[in-house]
């Protein structure tokens, strides 16, 4: 068959693939991320049908997934709102990281990877999925719950410290020594420094000259602008997608929310490719020998991540009910534990399989945990006598100022669920 003919006819296919897997998720009430993945691992290297044509094509499509992931949860928040969020959430963000990168670096370690291995692994276990956890609380109603600034607040300060672990982890990959890998980190904080300064003093400025009332040409300007922006972030190791991410927070107002509802298909459709193609290239038969440390993985930061959005709602003045439900809800990993693994899996090879299996464990556990916590912990209690009484259950606190999302909740969700 012809290259070009059975290229298409290989992306037809896994397009149209991905929607049927797609809908059937939404119907189940899952999230796809871990059928996209299944699916790679089916058509990749080692699976039932190899894919050899579109490889190039899905490749280049994967890092385009990327960079739209990041500039769409860019474009979720402000430069201010960061600037708060770093103010007031620091110490929640500083126990995220402890709680949930040990587990990490410690299995890597015990498992002979080295240095390079246990900063990969650790990235792969601290950060959850803002993706799966935006969906997880519009399906659930939470959107207006007092807990939900606080899941944010967190999200947010693990988002943005990704704009220095990796390009430290790039450094680290790319065999530099602390020289160069010194180097690497001034760089990469002088850009996000830049960046938000920019945003902070400018932002309206850089907003009007992208601005358009044609879409066209504002699809155009912002995804041109990012795809560059992204490339000589590359240039500079300081991460394509740090850079997308720091045009996302550059733009505001109707001209980020003109984009996002521009960029929201593309986005879905490049993301699903993204997993897709991480999954091509792990091999099946090496998932199973990993099955046993990555459910072991999942088990432990299941309840590290419960602990630090219990901690995080309890600095906030969030009640008994709101905590637990913070803690079930940041569980979920996704897509940023995939880009860091697909940046070691080169050097790693061995933290493909293990990155893989953990995301679709927790990419499944996340939703329930998110719904079930709560509950679960009410029944505990009754079980053991100890029943929550009123009080307990609210918050008696003013909240801590932490960042919301650009776009505010719609009207019929934005009614408390923290009150019994």
């Amino acid at each position: 068959m012809h290259d070009t003919t059975a290229l298409l006819v290989e992306l037809g296919s896994v397009i149209l693939g991905l929607g049927i897997i797609g809908r059937f998720a939404g119907r189940v009430g899952l999230s796809p991320i871990p059928l996209y993945l299944l699916s790679g691992l089916a058509f990749g290297e080692g699976g039932l049908l190899p894919l050899g044509a579109s490889e190039e094509f899905t490749a280049v499509g994967a890092e385009i997934g990327v960079i739209l992931l990041l500039l769409l949860l860019g474009l979720e928040y402000s430069a201010s709102e960061l600037v708060t969020s770093l103010k007031t959430q620091y110490p929640s963000g500083a126990v995220d990281f402890v709680l949930n990168a040990t587990p990490g670096a410690v299995a890597a370690l015990l498992l002979g990877w080295g240095p390079v291995g246990a900063v990969a692994l650790a990235g792969v276990t601290w950060i959850s999925s803002s993706g799966v956890i935006a969906k997880v609380l519009a399906d659930l109603g939470r959107l207006g719950n007092r807990e939900t600034p606080v899941i944010l607040g967190v999200l947010v300060i693990e988002d943005l410290s990704m704009a220095v672990y990796l390009p430290l982890l790039t450094a680290m990959l790319a065999g530099v020594g602390f020289a160069g890998g010194s180097i690497a980190l001034l760089v990469a904080l002088g850009t996000v420094g830049f960046v938000l300064y920019l945003a902070l003093r400018h932002g309206r400025l850089i907003s009007r000259a992208v601005s358009s009332d044609n879409p066209e040409m504002l699809l155009l300007v912002v995804l041109g602008l990012t795809v560059l922006v992204a490339g000589v972030a590359q240039q500079l190791q300081v991460s394509a997608a740090v850079g997308a991410f720091l045009v996302g927070i550059a733009l505001s107002g109707e001209v980020a929310e003109g984009a996002r509802k521009l960029l929201t298909p593309l986005r879905d459709l490049f993301a699903a490719v993204f997993f897709v193609f991480f999954g091509l290239s792990t091999d099946p038969a090496e998932i199973p020998p990993v099955l046993l440390p990555a459910a072991l993985l999942a088990v432990v930061t299941v309840f590290t991540k419960i602990a630090t959005g219990w901690y995080a709602a309890r600095r906030a003045g969030i009640g008994s009910r709101g905590r637990w439900r913070a803690g079930g809800t940041l569980v979920a990993r996704g897509e940023f534990s995939i880009v860091i693994a697909g940046l070691a899996v080169a050097t790693e090879p061995r933290i493909g399989p293990i990155a893989t299996a953990y995301v679709l464990i927790l990419v499944i556990v996340g939703p329930l945990t998110a719904r079930w916590t709560q509950p679960a912990v009410e029944q505990i209690r009754k079980w053991r006598g100890r029943d929550d009484s009123p009080a307990g259950k609210t918050g008696t606190g003013p909240a801590a100022p932490v960042p919301a999302p650009k776009e505010e909740p719609e009207p019929e969700l934005a009614a408390s669920a923290d009150t019994p």
